[in-house]
């Protein structure tokens, strides 16, 4: 009689057990893009919860951009519109706001005991805790298309094109990996909702706002220019702003963005390895 072990993902024998042999590239992005159907499933199913994601960002869009339009008559702004300068500061901090919470979706399936089943299946790991990190990407993308739309039919300019908008697209999605990707290592080591909601609250406003999301760097505190120089929402800022210039800065584009993508993915390789820890607990 055979059996599975949620522990390992063997099956064992009249007491022998045989370690399933680990999936090939080509099958673990195959089943991670299975996984990901499964979590757009479920948001599809939520029109609520879209229509917030969506509406959300175009609040902050026009509520900050009506309320900081002088903003830009100060010496040392530089003197573009400031609905221009605000559009990848919305696009950047929803990225950052909705992939935050992808750590309560892992805990739900927890909870649900959802997660445990999937462990009984020759699934790869990978896909599972990465599954829900694509989506939001997916979701992310989306969202920051809506916003670019919205800003040009209020007035926006985009003097970079489609290449920095697609620069702009890009940064905010590896920002929304690294955040989701981080939010369920977090998800997986403290369990809880209270604690997860305490993280997200405490972490959310200084990643914002030691930032250049609303304000020109020329016009910040010396010491938060500093710091913002560490904050990965800035590289993502900083990323899409210099591809979107009349005369785009390549050299931060590349600098900025190649920062993301290390660090991207040092998040996902920490995310699959508190999965790994997790399994070993159940």
């Amino acid at each position: 009689m055979s059996a599975i072990s949620p522990k390992t993902g063997t099956t064992g024998t009249a007491g022998a057990t045989v370690k399933a042999a680990p999936a090939a590239p080509g099958a673990a992005l195959t089943q991670t893009w299975y996984m990901t159907q499964r979590q757009l499933m479920a948001v599809w199913r939520q029109p609520a919860y879209l229509l917030i994601t969506l509406v959300q960002p175009v609040i902050w869009l026009f509520l900050f951009g009506g309320l900081f339009r002088r903003v830009v008559e100060l010496p040392g702004f530089g003197g573009a519109s400031y609905l221009d300068y605000l559009v990848p500061g919305v696009v950047v901090m929803s990225a950052l706001s909705s992939n935050m919470w992808a750590g309560m979706g892992t805990l739900e399936e927890i909870e649900r005991g959802t997660l445990n089943r999937f462990l009984t299946t020759p699934v790869s790991r990978a896909a599972l805790i990465n599954g829900n990190v694509v989506s939001q990407g997916l979701s992310t993308a989306l969202q920051s298309v809506v916003i670019v739309a919205l800003g040009r039919l209020g007035g926006a300019d985009y003097p970079g094109g489609v290449v920095g908008l697609l620069v702009l697209f890009v940064a905010s999605v590896l920002l929304g990996t690294l955040v989701g990707a981080f939010s369920n290592a977090m998800g997986m080591l403290v369990r809880q909702r209270e604690s997860i909601i305490g993280i997200n609250t405490f972490l959310l406003l200084p990643l914002t706002f030691l930032s250049s999301a609303f304000m020109a760097p020329a016009l910040m505190p010396p010491w938060m220019r500093h710091v913002a120089d560490f904050n990965p929402v800035n590289w993502a800022l900083v990323a899409g702003r210099s591809a979107m210039a009349d005369t785009p800065d390549w050299g931060g584009v590349l600098s900025r963005g190649g920062a993301l993508v290390v660090v991207a993915v040092a998040a996902v390789w920490l995310s699959t390895r508190t999965f790994r820890s997790y399994q070993k607990s159940v």
